[in-house]
């Protein structure tokens, strides 16, 4: 590491501490809470999804809250806004009452938050580690060229643990956007709450995460905060409740039926087996023996193989490689029924991306997959939204999950493309679980052509074959043969960015 160091600008970190989870927690509060709840499902996980923002949120404050012992947590990004700081409070006033508490953030955009971490640092029971950090002694676009390796793989994982006992996994980044917090702005997520053998999967991921070569602690990379730093941000707490819209969305979040089924232990699981997917910290070393192994995607490939009948998947960015699209085109010629929707150009908002997903598109649907895209005019215009991504009609799809033959699902934050295939870190669940995934495919079935495009290859007499988009407007079917609701000049810069190498950026 200290050859490293010198190289990179970045501190030497040999002498880092290391910690690992408490796990002496059966006789905490959450451990008799959750330990009532199981009765004969020892060996099985108890689930519960969260598809709506404000429980969501409710689900992680309710953590904070009753911990006693330790709260893990990492996310990718972790906005300094509403939600962002709310939860903030949430981990100093658990620290107050002597909870160890370890967060761990991807380093993408840590300056924006860099002075929140680094007074929380200075309270004696909590500690902030950046991942993959950017040195602040160059330049940050400079190491794009001279650590783009380092820089270009973030760590994607994102998942909040309590006392070993509980954690949340799934898509969303900690901010307003991400918990229908924000008026203007709201992504259609997914995460859930579970509680059996996976939370120690997840603990395992973390302590791997948090003592691996690439978790620095914060006040190694800048100048140590003080006590009054600490003091100064414990003083913006009272001034954010007191805030009449916050204090509207707190008493929203407070009496909602899940923070209240959870407060109170009334809170339905729905057991099944399952297992944690996800990738290794090492992934952008792709030299060691055995990495293949590591990545989520080698953990995850076998449940989509072995669907026999339907598989769902639900991805905001798709950008699949060939080896993906003959996984697909296999289980569509077997006979399984394959449906994918992801963002449709207008809706995208990384055009590149959608360049990337493009190429594949024929060959999808020459083979039986259906193919569907956000419909961004219904969204926007007509104000429709999805019945099971609550708040879409606001918003853009941020949600990544699959459901195998109404039994089985994944939730995680893996996108399917080539950065989350190969580039970030990602983590997910998998659990069978045949009610929740019934009601989740019910629910697909019902919703999916009154909210997005079905994608259509037509063949002419000539054998020239030409897409189309079918979609409900007013009532009516309406067509277009061309990418909808977008000009001209967006569709020639995605015929061009066809023509890059960019796929494995994307």
């Amino acid at each position: 590491m200290a050859i490293f160091s010198s190289l990179t600008g970045l501190p030497n970190i040999d002498n880092r501490s290391t910690s690992e989870t408490i796990t002496d927690t059966g006789d905490t509060r959450l451990g008799r809470l959750f330990d009532g709840r199981k009765g004969d499902n020892d060996n099985e996980n108890g689930i519960i999804e969260l598809p709506h923002g404000r429980d969501a949120i409710a689900g992680r404050a309710v953590l904070a809250r009753t911990a006693d012992k330790s709260i893990d947590t990492q996310y990718y990004m972790w906005h300094q806004d509403t939600v962002g700081r709310l939860l903030v409070f949430e981990l100093i006033k658990a620290a107050d009452r002597g909870v160890r508490v370890r967060v761990l953030v991807d380093d993408m955009y840590g300056s924006d938050g860099q002075d929140t971490w680094l007074a929380m640092d200075v309270h004696p029971n909590i500690e902030v580690r950046l991942f993959a950090p950017y040195s602040r002694r160059q330049p940050k676009y400079l190491q794009f060229l001279t650590r783009f390796k380092d820089v270009n793989a973030r760590m994607h994982t994102k998942t909040f643990t309590a006392d070993n006992q509980a954690t949340i996994v799934g898509g969303r980044n900690i901010g307003s956007e991400y918990f229908d917090a924000d008026p203007k702005l709201a992504f259609a997520d997914n995460d859930v709450l579970a509680v059996g053998p996976v939370v120690q999967q997840v603990s395992a991921e973390f302590n791997d995460y948090w003592n691996g070569d690439y978790a620095y602690p914060v006040a190694t990379l800048l100048s140590p905060a003080t006590d009054s730093d600490l003091e100064s941000l414990r003083n913006e707490a009272d001034p954010l409740y007191a805030n009449p819209d916050t204090k509207r969305y707190t008493d929203g979040v407070k009496e909602g039926s899940l923070a209240k089924s959870l407060r109170d232990g009334t809170a339905r699981f729905e057991w099944g087996s399952g297992t944690i997917v996800r990738d290794s910290w090492r992934k952008r070393d792709q030299s060691y023996e055995g990495w293949e192994d590591d990545l989520l995607i080698s953990q995850l490939r076998p449940h989509i193989t072995a669907a026999k009948d339907d598989v769902i998947m639900i991805s905001p960015y798709f950008v699949p490689g060939q080896e993906d699209v003959d996984m697909f085109c296999k289980l569509s010629q077997d006979g399984v029924k394959v449906r994918i929707l992801t963002n449709s150009l207008a809706s995208n908002d990384v055009a590149a991306v959608h360049a990337g997903y493009s190429k594949h598109r024929e060959d999808l649907l020459r083979c039986g997959v259906e193919l569907y895209e956000l419909d961004e005019h219904l969204r926007t215009d007509e104000r429709r939204a999805f019945a099971w991504l609550p708040g879409l009609a606001k918003s853009s799809l941020h949600a990544k999950t699959m459901i195998f033959d109404k039994q089985k699902m994944f939730v995680g934050s893996f996108n399917f493309d080539q950065r989350s295939l190969y580039l970030n870190t990602e983590i997910g669940i998998v659990f069978e679980q045949q009610d929740i995934a019934g009601r989740a495919t019910e629910k697909f079935d019902a919703n999916i052509e009154d909210v997005a495009f079905k994608v259509e290859l037509i063949t002419a007499e000539n054998g020239k074959e030409t897409l189309r988009w079918h979609s409900i407007e007013d009532g009516k079917p309406i067509t277009y043969d061309k990418e909808p609701n977008v000009g001209a000049g967006t569709r020639v810069a995605v015929w061009f960015m066809r023509l890059l190498p960019i796929d494995w950026l994307l």
